[in-house]
């Protein structure tokens, strides 16, 4: 099968189709090659969250905001239910130093524009009547939502075909080479693209597709369980997270006394209710290559913490569990634009944990890219040369 696009997208989550769609939006023909199938990676192992809590303040916290904006606006663009629901959010607070150091990361996030605040045991209370009762404090913010992977891939599937887009299954692409400012990408089961640009978006697979053409994208796999409950009715106003679980992202030094084991497999807490009424547990961060299996002892820790927490939830069932491939890169912010020396080339991955969150701001600001649209001086603190002048 061979086939002349603009652009051959590689990699079919959240963040590829996201890609492809705005492509197409811009008058782009494209071409999704996708390994498995589509969604098949980290897109339908993972949360739901668009959490602006956890985002540092700057290019990330910036890119968030606008990307709830975007959310906002989708369903009624795809026309189609999204899952999109906005129940706010609250990172609850067990000790002094996490209060003290929570509060100037709260700070920071407000300078950006973000609606947080911290509120005191009444109104955590109010809001999280099954907290544990020994927490101290909260932070507060009503603009974190969420949306349903499922349905929003789903949408921009669809979407996409009706817009002329080809989707590719099972079709691992092989050998990539540049012909003059052309592109030619041989996929397996005989498939052929030649096209203007390409856009990898494999997720934590991007690595592997770099080696192809010789380039380092220094994207690993960071492995992350999540347990999933019964339908049951609301247990509190928001979702919930703890400070630990912003410290194992960004500040280590406000992370509880914890075991060699909690060490081992980076335990967080994230705590979120879905629109069915599942409640998702996560979470680890694991350094376990490609080993999507889930391990009892992890998620039975997972479980130990979160009924700490929630002591409610003793009276819950787990009804299954899942693990998915965060693509984590090593100073935790993604790699967005073009690479340099390779003309029509460009990288969307490594989010790690934000991908469902940024896909839409993502996949919008590449397609100009690839368009030669806009200006997007601001991208280049998340190029991939960043690595090269380490």
């Amino acid at each position: 099968m061979n086939f002349k696009k603009d652009v051959c997208v590689i990699g079919g989550g959240v963040m590829g189709l996201a890609a492809a769609y705005y492509l197409l939006k811009a008058g782009k023909t494209v071409v999704v090659l996708e390994k498995a199938e589509v969604g098949s990676g980290a897109s339908s192992s993972c949360d739901d969250m668009i959490l602006l809590q956890s985002k540092k303040p700057g290019i990330a916290l910036t890119l968030a905001m606008e990307s709830l904006e975007m959310y906002k606006e989708l369903p009624d663009e795809l026309g189609a239910d999204i899952g999109f629901l906005s129940l706010g959010g609250m990172v609850i607070i067990e000790d002094e130093k996490q209060l003290k150091i929570m509060e100037d990361f709260v700070k920071q996030q407000v300078s950006y524009g973000l609606d947080v605040e911290i509120v005191g045991r009444d109104t955590l209370y109010k809001k999280q009547p099954h907290v544990a009762r020994y927490m101290i404090a909260s932070t507060y913010s009503a603009t974190d939502s969420q949306v349903n992977p499922l349905l929003l891939m789903r949408a921009f599937l669809r979407n996409g075909i009706n817009m002329g887009m080809d989707v590719l299954r099972y079709t691992p692409v092989q050998e990539i080479n540049q012909t003059g400012d052309h592109w030619m990408v041989k996929g397996e089961n005989g498939v052929n693209v030649e096209c203007d640009s390409i856009v990898i978006a494999a997720g934590a697979w991007s690595a592997h597709i770099g080696e192809l053409m010789g380039i380092d994208i220094p994207i690993r796999p960071i492995k992350g369980q999540v347990a999933v409950t019964e339908q049951i009715a609301p247990i509190g106003e928001t979702n919930c997270w703890t400070a630990a679980y912003i410290a194992s992202k960004h500040d280590p030094s406000i992370m509880p006394d914890r075991s060699e084991y909690d060490k081992e497999i980076g335990l967080g807490f994230a705590f979120s209710r879905t629109s069915e009424g599942n409640y998702l547990i996560g979470s680890t961060r694991e350094n376990a290559g490609f080993d999507k299996t889930t391990n009892f002892k992890a998620i039975a820790r997972m479980l130990e913490q979160t009924r700490q927490y929630f002591p409610i939830m003793n009276k819950v069932n787990i009804i299954r569990t899942m693990a998915g491939f965060r693509p984590g890169t090593k100073d935790g912010s993604p790699i967005i634009g073009e690479v340099d020396g390779f003309p029509g080339l460009f990288i969307a991955a490594g989010h790690e944990g934000d991908g469902v969150a940024l896909s839409p701001i993502t996949g919008k600001s590449v397609a100009e890219m690839v368009c030669g649209a806009g200006e997007h001086k601001r991208f280049d603190q998340l190029n991939l040369r960043r690595f090269s002048n380490n």
